[in-house]
Order: C-alpha cells, then structure tokens, then sequence
C-alpha cells in the first residue's frame, strides 16, 4: 500500500487535485511494472483513507459586463457538431485572488481538443489586457486557412472594435450566448475551474506575479500532463497534434 501511496504522491505533486481515476491511469504502468495487483476501486478506497479525495469548491462571481452599446454575435455553435481542431474557440474571465488585490485571467480554449490556445492575465479586464489571449491563440493554431469560430459571452472585451478587427484578419467568426444561460458557454466555464481548482489557485495568492507563474505552469501541465477523460485518457496536445495533422493530410490528398 505505501508503494502505491508513494506513486499517488508523486503525480500529485505536479497536479494537486487531479482525480482518482486520472491518477489511476497515470500510474497504472508503473502498478504492473512493480506486480501490484491494484484495481481502481481499491485506490478510490486507499484515496478515501487516506483524505485525497477530491471535494467540490464553491462558485465564483461572474466577471461579464455585457450591458454596453457595442454590437452582439449570434450564437453560431448551437447544435454544432464539433469534428475537428480549431473549429470552434470558446473564451472567458475569471478573476484570482492575491494580497495584492485580484487580477484577471482570460483563456481561449480550443472545443475538440480542451487544448488551452491561449491565456492572458493583468491588473483588469481592459481589452487592451484581455486581446493577448487571443492573439496567442491565432499564432498556435495548426492551419490558419481552417475558418474558426470564436465563441464567448457578451462581455465588452469580446465586442470591442479591436477584438472584432482581429476576428476578421484572422479568418474568425465571432459567435455569443443569447439569453444570458451559462450553458450556452459551459466549457469555458468549465475550463476557468479546471485551471483554478486543480492547480491551487482558488485561494488567495501572495502575488500578482506569483499567480501570473502559477498561471503559466497550470497550463503548460494541462495541456501537456493531465490525461482527460472526454479524451480517452489522452492529454489536450496530444489529440490537438494529431488530429490536425491526420485533418492536414486528408485535405492535401483529397
């Protein structure tokens, strides 16, 4: 048992709150390697004795300013059939605690893959701060001739004059909610948690610059590391990678 808790400890390390059944098939390599017959629900039950079940966080308050003059989207993804990398983009704020007061984290994730294309984080949710996400995101997508659709809330930042500019330089239809229903952006949502609660940000941080490296790491260990379930088990790069490239081949030999 101390083996297996050893091999626990040390995935945990790198990602702290990362699930039972994830550390699971990270460590089952290394289960068979050392002959332990260790099936997954007797490590739910060591995880349980041992306190390293993962317990749900509270919610956090929304970081959308939509009631302004600009333009709104149409929502372009509803009942979308998602196929392939760069499809669709989806985007939102959240916000980190530090002592130094909060700052703003924006990320851009692409829907088939869950690979994070692009993040920002300042002092405020000014455009000028929140476009950096973005523009990382146009410089790593696989083939820029794929036509994107970049889906948010109604947030200001995304209507602004110099997002939309982008949008249209870069081959990107913009697409919003609607009705005001998280649902309707759920895996950025979903996303923004993800990167908060598995990587210990959803507390109080020291610094600003302390939660800009934080920031830097989680994500690199996200897309890089951690085995996603609506992934087979497969890490955002990996499936990001390879199905652009097997996308890629198709269209050169077609």
């Amino acid at each position: 048992m101390q083996a297996v808790k050893e091999l626990v400890d040390r995935e945990r390390k790198l990602l702290p709150r990362l699930g039972t059944r994830k550390i699971y098939y990270l460590i089952k390599a290394d289960l068979d390697r050392l002959r332990l017959r260790f099936g997954r629900d007797k490590l739910f039950t060591l995880m349980a004795e041992h306190d390293l079940l993962i317990k749900p966080r509270r919610r956090y308050t929304t970081t959308t300013m939509s009631k302004h003059w600009l333009r709104k989207w149409p929502n372009l993804i509803k009942d979308l059939e998602i196929t392939y990398p760069d499809q669709v983009w989806v985007s939102d704020i959240t916000y980190l605690k530090t002592r130094e007061g909060n700052c703003y984290l924006n990320m851009v994730t692409d829907m088939y893959s869950r690979r994070i294309m692009g993040y920002a984080i300042a002092d405020n949710m000014g455009t000028e701060s929140m476009i950096e996400a973005f523009k990382m995101a146009t410089k790593q997508r696989y083939s820029p001739s794929v036509a994107t659709i970049h889906h948010s809330d109604r947030g200001l930042q995304y209507c602004s004059k110099d997002y939309v500019a982008m949008a249209v330089d870069n081959n990107i239809s913009l697409s919003m909610t609607e009705n005001g229903d998280p649902y309707e952006n759920a895996l950025a949502e979903r996303m923004n948690r993800t990167i908060k609660e598995e990587f210990g940000m959803d507390g109080t941080l020291r610094t600003k610059e302390h939660a800009r490296i934080l920031v830097k790491e989680s994500i690199d260990l996200y897309n890089h590391k951690r085995p996603h379930l609506a992934l087979n088990m497969k890490t955002p790069d990996n499936v990001y990678k390879t199905k652009s490239r097997s996308q890629k081949a198709t269209e050169i030999y077609s």
